[in-house]
């Protein structure tokens, strides 16, 4: 038999079937009941039948305390008390059995069966002892009057228990979906809370790499030059003290550059920070996770005006004072680009001219750029050093990381970049940008 939506949400709480101990109590006060109803009508059952009377008592007894498993098998339930209908016991056990097997998860046509079992039980019953009763004497009614005392009979008994627990049974499947649709939202709601947090570090990883990749280009092509204007001026210091005092010059302004944006990245930096805490403290911290990284970067990206390709050729000379040869060509027209797309160029330029600094101190250097129609082409080709070994000797230290930030940055924008050395013995930087940010 299949159990009753109740027992189903239970969670084994309770003794044997029951989910709560208060079912089981509700349960065993209903069988004690129904058993000393069925006790009390096993008496005139066992005179009607001719039986004695604690035959009758017992009878009656043990099957109202059938009521006990309603819960676990109704329709057992609800077949015993049609089954004991003609001898006029178990009424309490035939309502709350219906009951029970309405409010239950069987299939509404065996409910509908058995209940139309027990109504054409109660009123052939009912119909049959008005019937007798009538012929005794012991009713003084119409003849015509007994058919519908025996269906009002028969639907007071079947139809309001029925009725109640399709009701209840309605009400209890209900409240099952909405507590299922409340913890599925609620895991739903656990999962964006995840996706929202994985987000924000996504966002915060990338802010940390963009900005090392600022710091990178900012500290290291301004660091660059220093040192090797240094190591002129260590040169020259005492052959030519004019030399050495506009390379101390330029050393000097280098320093002041490099101090200048650095104190603007990190004025940025503070400001995405007040960006990110606002949101933080809000009173919808879902959302506010994902609008806090979107801030930032927003911020970082927006505030920082950043370096342009009209400031190129004072990036060329500004390596040309350092001693380095380095011969600038365009092609096509000149025009403007989106932002992010002549901070990415220059930067690549800037890198380039800083590995040539690093690695190849002395080097001639070319730098082509093209203006095309949807794209904007870079390319930094240095020859062989003059002098094999001088960057080593002005000690440049290198991180490795300088041509995988403009890979990164070429490839954010949905660019190309290639890079390596050429047959000369030499080394070349080339990158494709398309004009309009991807």
């Amino acid at each position: 038999m299949t159990r009753t939506g109740e027992v189903r949400m239970g969670a084994g709480e309770g003794p044997w079937w029951w989910a709560r101990w208060r079912s089981a109590v509700l349960d065993i006060s209903l069988a004690a009941l129904s058993a000393v109803e069925c006790a009390v009508e096993g008496i005139q059952f066992s005179r009607d039948a001719g039986l004695p009377v604690p035959v009758g008592m017992v009878f009656g007894l043990f099957t109202g305390v059938t009521l006990l498993l309603r819960r676990r098998w109704p329709i057992a339930v609800v077949l015993v008390s049609i089954a004991i209908t003609p001898a006029q016991m178990g009424f309490l056990m035939g309502v709350v059995g219906l009951y029970t097997l309405a409010a239950s998860e069987l299939p509404r046509r065996i409910t509908a069966a058995l209940a139309g079992m027990s109504f054409a039980g109660m009123f052939i019953v009912t119909y049959v002892r008005a019937h007798q009763g009538l012929v005794r004497g012991d009713l003084s009614i119409a003849g015509g009057f007994i058919p519908f005392l025996s269906v009002t009979t028969a639907l007071g008994m079947t139809a309001p228990p029925v009725l109640l627990g399709l009701y209840i049974g309605a009400r209890r499947r209900l409240m099952e979906s909405l507590r299922e649709r409340a913890d599925s939202l609620e895991r739903e709601l656990m999962l964006l809370a995840e996706r929202a947090e994985e987000r924000a570090e996504w966002a915060r990883n990338e802010e940390r790499t963009r900005i090392a990749r600022e710091m990178h280009d900012v500290v290291a092509h301004r660091v660059s030059l220093m040192v090797v204007h240094a190591a002129a001026l260590q040169a020259v210091a005492r052959k030519d003290p004019e030399k050495a005092v506009r390379n101390a010059a330029l050393v000097g302004d280098m320093g002041r550059q490099a101090l200048t944006e650095l104190r603007e990245m990190l004025g940025v930096l503070r400001t995405a920070e007040g960006a990110v805490g606002r949101p933080a403290r809000s009173a919808v911290p879902l959302a506010a996770v994902g609008a806090a990284a979107a801030a930032a970067s927003r911020v970082v990206v927006d505030s920082s005006e950043g370096p342009c390709l009209a400031e190129l050729e004072e990036l060329i000379g500004q390596s040309a004072a350092a001693g380095m040869v380095v011969n600038l060509s365009v092609e096509g027209e000149a025009r403007s680009y989106a932002r992010e797309v002549e901070q990415t160029a220059y930067r690549v330029v800037q890198e380039a001219l800083t590995n040539v600094h690093k690695h190849a101190a002395g080097a001639k250097t070319h730098v082509r750029l093209a203006h095309r129609a949807a794209e904007i082409a870079m390319q930094v080709e240095n020859e062989p050093p003059p002098e094999p070994g001088s960057a080593r000797e002005a000690r440049l230290p290198s991180g490795g990381n300088g041509l995988v930030g403009m890979k990164e940055r070429v490839s954010a924008l949905g660019g190309v970049f290639v890079s390596g050395p050429t047959d000369a013995g030499g080394f070349r930087v080339s990158a494709v940008i398309p004009a309009q940010a991807a």
